[in-house]
């Protein structure tokens, strides 16, 4: 076990510094910078004694966009093995205080999703699966696909129209209320938990339908092996053959789904965020990125690639917790 965790190490590294590379090759690419932004306000200063392309070449110089894109990588690589990620263009404040600024909203978002969504998919799949072709198993099934089916942008659209617009209950927009500055912090607090339930709600209707589906078909596929006849064969009953022996067995696809929502714990839902307009990680990395925010923008996506490769990592491990029969050879 100790080889196979070095090895998978030192692969993680391998992954991540290339991919970090094509990242940072691609957003050096793109049309837009924040810095002509930068440069062609302070050329439009009238207290400003420069011209709007002595400003570009000053501040290409200062943050190294002057160079190559492997000159530049390489420079970038120095300062971020030694935890110097820079100042957000965008933000006009260093990016590590930023992401931690933002970044728990996120967490705590997907963290109730993900209870909520194990809570509910998990008990429905194994419903549906030992009521097979039953009304339950097509009501269950149903529901799953209108959930793995409904765009972001739809759903959202009209849970706000419905709850927002014509009952009024919660509000269009935003993680705080007019007066939340005038208000308690246990009052602050339950503010920003209302208005963080439409999307919390969007966000588990979008992700359950999949975890329903996939719980359903693995245990099918488990209820269908011969362990699981012999054990009814016995005599047992089938609540124990269900929760024990079946349901055992469904959990270890079931990790490795799962291992996959690490990164979007802390990655953010860039596309509920924004149409929220909640400040957290994704909706601040969609910012930054539009802006060409080169410093905010790798680190966040270094971020995601570190935190996948950890996933899959800890997905590895799982398996031979979840199931002692399995062991890295």
């Amino acid at each position: 076990m100790r080889n196979f965790i070095l090895r998978r190490l030192f692969l993680g590294i391998f992954i991540t510094f290339f991919g970090a590379m094509v990242v940072y090759s691609v957003i050096r690419a793109l049309p837009t910078s924040y810095v002509e932004t930068i440069a062609r306000q302070r050329a439009t200063n009238p207290l400003s004694t420069k011209t709007y392309q002595e400003w570009l070449d000053q501040l290409n110089q200062v943050y190294g966009l002057d160079k190559g894109i492997i000159p530049g990588f390489v420079g970038w690589l120095g300062n971020a093995v030694r935890g110097d990620f820079g100042d957000s263009w965008h933000y006009g404040v260093p990016v590590i205080q930023k992401f931690n600024d933002v970044v728990w909203i996120s967490f705590i978002m997907n963290i109730i999703t993900l209870l909520v969504e194990v809570l509910i998919a998990i008990p429905l799949g194994i419903m549906a699966a030992t009521k097979q072709y039953s009304r339950a198993d097509y009501a269950i099934t149903v529901f799953a696909l209108m959930g793995i089916s409904l765009p972001t942008f739809f759903l959202a659209t009209i849970l706000k129209y419905v709850f927002s617009i014509k009952l009024g209950w919660f509000d269009l927009y935003g993680l705080t209320g007019r007066f939340f500055s005038t208000m308690t912090p246990i009052q602050q607090f339950f503010d920003k938990a209302y208005h963080l339930v439409l999307p919390v709600f969007t966000l588990m209707m979008l992700s359950i339908g999949g975890l329903m589906r996939y719980t359903r078909t693995n245990m099918l596929e488990v209820l269908n092996s011969d362990y699981i006849r012999t054990a009814r064969a016995k005599g047992l009953s089938e609540n124990v053959v269900i929760n024990k022996h079946a349901f055992r067995n469904t959990l270890i696809p079931l990790v490795s789904y799962l291992s996959y929502l690490l990164p979007s714990m802390f990655g953010g839902a860039l596309i509920t965020e924004t149409l929220y307009q909640i400040p957290g990680i994704g909706f601040i990395s969609y910012q930054a990125i539009t802006r060409g925010d080169i410093p905010f923008a790798m680190f966040y996506t270094t971020f995601l690639i570190i935190l996948t490769q950890v996933s899959l990592l800890v997905a590895d491990i799982m398996y031979a917790v979840v199931d002692p029969r399995v062991r890295v050879n």
